[in-house]
């Protein structure tokens, strides 16, 4: 039997795909990820975050984490523009969460 890499489950996912999808803080709406507005983005972290009691952070928190999570984990697959729209989720998600400084 050959060895398995240690950051791929048993159906050869990536350990961080798993995450992404099936995380223990998240209920992560579909597809939130793929989106191009990152107001809308943003927004359904937001709900995701504040409809968990799973997590184990404060939801905006949370929210922050999983988006910047996504961005370090898919950022060498994803293109520059794509990568934009989720940097820009970031400053919209600290906008609903009024955290802007």
């Amino acid at each position: 039997m050959a060895a398995q890499h240690p950051e791929q489950n048993q159906k050869g996912e990536k350990w961080s795909a798993e995450v992404t999808e099936h995380s223990d803080a998240l209920d992560l709406e579909n597809g939130v990820f793929e989106g191009s507005d990152p107001q809308e983005i943003a927004l359904s972290l937001k709900r995701s975050a504040e409809r968990s009691r799973r997590r184990k952070s404060e939801p905006y928190q949370s929210a922050m984490s999983m988006l910047t999570f996504y961005i370090n984990r898919a950022g060498k697959n994803l293109s520059a523009s794509h990568k934009q729209v989720l940097e820009d989720a970031k400053d919209e998600l600290r906008k609903v969460f009024g955290r802007e400084d």
